[in-house]
């Protein structure tokens, strides 16, 4: 994309995912909401040029992550909240899967547990179709091939 208008990519997104979730039902059942529990030092990251409305710390190497007291609006939330804990990962061709994010499996049974769950398959594509939104614009796509390195990393060596 050029010129990308990030708000209205953002929005489209958001639009896609809508309100599914991995699971039918409330994950954070499962694990006591772990992932929200958030503190002054930790959060999840922000995509580029993703706003919030939500408390944001920039730390050394320059993440912007977004801070959480373990309460918010949910339709403020950022887009690794919404799809945590799996992620739209890109191969070197500019495809795009969708894998578990092994950076969360410290803290995310869905992750560790995951052969054991019944998954919603709608979010999985719509997840597949906002990663290919994200792909078009050049500062995204090459956040995703990034990310997707930490994450293949992260599996590796969890394996």
């Amino acid at each position: 994309m050029k010129n990308t208008d990030y708000s209205k990519m953002y929005e489209k997104i958001f639009r896609i995912i809508g309100d599914l979730t991995p699971l039918k039902a409330d994950c954070g059942k499962l694990c006591g909401c772990a992932c929200c529990k958030g503190d002054e030092n930790t959060g999840m990251r922000l995509f580029p040029f993703e706003e919030t409305t939500l408390p944001v710390k920039e730390l050394p190497n320059g993440v912007r992550l977004v801070v959480c007291s373990g309460s918010c609006h949910r339709n403020d939330r950022p887009l690794a909240c919404r799809i945590f804990p799996f992620f739209p990962t890109v191969d070197e061709k500019g495809r795009v899967f969708v894998e578990a994010d092994f950076r969360g499996a410290r803290l995310c049974p869905l992750i560790t547990h995951s052969d054991e769950i019944i998954f919603d398959k709608r979010f999985f594509k719509a997840l597949k179709k906002a990663g290919k939104v994200l792909v078009k614009d050049d500062l995204c796509r090459q956040f995703l091939m990034e990310a997707t390195e930490e994450i293949d990393t992260y599996s590796a060596f969890l394996k």
